[in-house]
């Protein structure tokens, strides 16, 4: 991880603004795309995504799309042959992965979601490529999530990133390996921002992700804010939080409060201690919130793709921006701070300990069985 300067760093809310600006890109691209999403889903949005990744290709852009193989695993295979009759380049990470294998690899996902264009601006976060409505249980509401246009020197670590993933699995599945086109170099945004690209993988950047949030829960000095779709931290990160809030750190917890899988009520099992130690903890009730995003003090915040449970922080490939910019953190803490406000409701310590019994011996029984599968797929972390 290297902080860079010059960046000019843009948030984007939700597929209302990540998509438009996705197609522009998409549309003004010259020479050369890459895309790695984890799910790629044919709605509306996928297939408006899709058709203009097509008349990129017709005009000779070289498109390289990289989905993974359990998240776009609903995509029809005569979709990606359509695709891939247009140009573009198509391949699945980890596509044949039996649901009943206990192997490690089952749950090392491809779980970024980067996309590089011409070399010159990236955007990175947690939107997939799926329509904001297309929530479960029909919910007349969109699923919220945050993804960052990044402009600017740090784009050359996200391009290399990228590439290298992509010719990797090229060699893996026999297919050719692109030859990398000339491209200038991103220019340098006066007065731009600091800004570092971080990824966890399973070889060189194993904890990079997990550090990087530490290291800032560690010099906070007035406020944390995460905002966390599944969140179950190990030991060292719930230490830090409590630790935090020891020192005087007011510590805010926005959390999904819609159970859209059974396991994340995983989650609950942390409740009670965070709630004795002063750690305020609100559930988002509005719709499905996938968020992957924090703010602390003034100084320090991040949006990205991996949230802080084990499959994220110790299987998945997962990408986040760090940014340390007044402006940019004012603004994604005021988005967050509206959305507790309006949107969420307070768990308080005294009502959590006496109405919900049922609820707490249930999450400690599912956060039991989510130890066994990290435990059951190979895990050596200590966490």
């Amino acid at each position: 991880m290297r902080w860079e300067a010059g960046n000019r760093i843009t948030l984007l809310r939700n597929g209302t603004e990540f998509f438009p600006a996705l197609i522009t890109s998409i549309e003004s691209a010259q020479c050369e795309i890459y895309i790695q999403t984890y799910i790629y889903e044919l709605d509306d949005t996928g297939l408006m995504i899709g058709n203009k990744l097509k008349a990129a290709a017709i005009r000779g852009v070289m498109v390289h799309l990289l989905l993974d193989g359990f998240g776009s695993r609903d995509l029809p295979p005569e979709y990606v042959l359509e695709l891939e009759a247009f140009g573009i380049k198509v391949m699945f990470y980890r596509p044949k992965i039996s649901a009943w294998s206990f192997k490690r690899s089952r749950l090392r996902r491809l779980h970024r979601k980067v996309s590089v264009f011409d070399g010159q601006h990236a955007y990175v976060g947690g939107i997939n490529i799926i329509d904001d409505m297309n929530v479960p249980n029909n919910l007349d509401a969109p699923r919220v999530d945050y993804a960052v246009r990044v402009e600017g020197p740090l784009v050359q670590s996200i391009h290399a990133s990228t590439r290298s993933l992509w010719r990797r699995l090229a060699w893996v599945h026999l297919r050719e390996v692109p030859v990398n086109p000339s491209l200038a170099e991103p220019a340098f945004i006066n007065n731009g921002m600091r800004a570092a690209f971080v990824v966890r993988d399973n070889v060189l950047h194993r904890r990079d992700i997990e550090r990087a949030y530490l290291k800032a829960i560690g010099k906070a000095r007035s406020e944390i804010v995460i905002a966390s779709a599944y969140f179950v931290p190990g030991k060292k990160f719930r230490q830090a939080l409590i630790q935090a809030a020891e020192r005087g750190v007011r510590v805010r917890l926005l959390l999904q409060g819609r159970m859209e899988y059974w396991l994340m009520f995983a989650t609950h099992e942390v409740y009670g201690i965070f709630l004795r130690h002063g750690i305020e903890i609100y559930e988002y009730r509005a719709s499905f919130m996938h968020s992957k995003v924090a703010v602390m003090d003034n100084r320090w915040a991040t949006v990205g793709s991996s949230n802080l449970d084990p499959f994220s922080l110790l299987l998945a490939r997962e990408a986040n921006i760090l940014v340390q910019d007044k402006a940019f953190n004012a603004e994604l803490k005021a988005d967050l701070e509206q959305a507790i406000a309006e949107k969420s409701v307070q768990v308080r310590a005294g009502d959590w300990s006496r109405r919900h019994v049922f609820k707490r011996m249930f999450s400690w029984a599912v956060y039991v069985v989510v130890r066994l599968m990290i435990g059951l797929v190979g895990s050596k972390e200590k966490h």
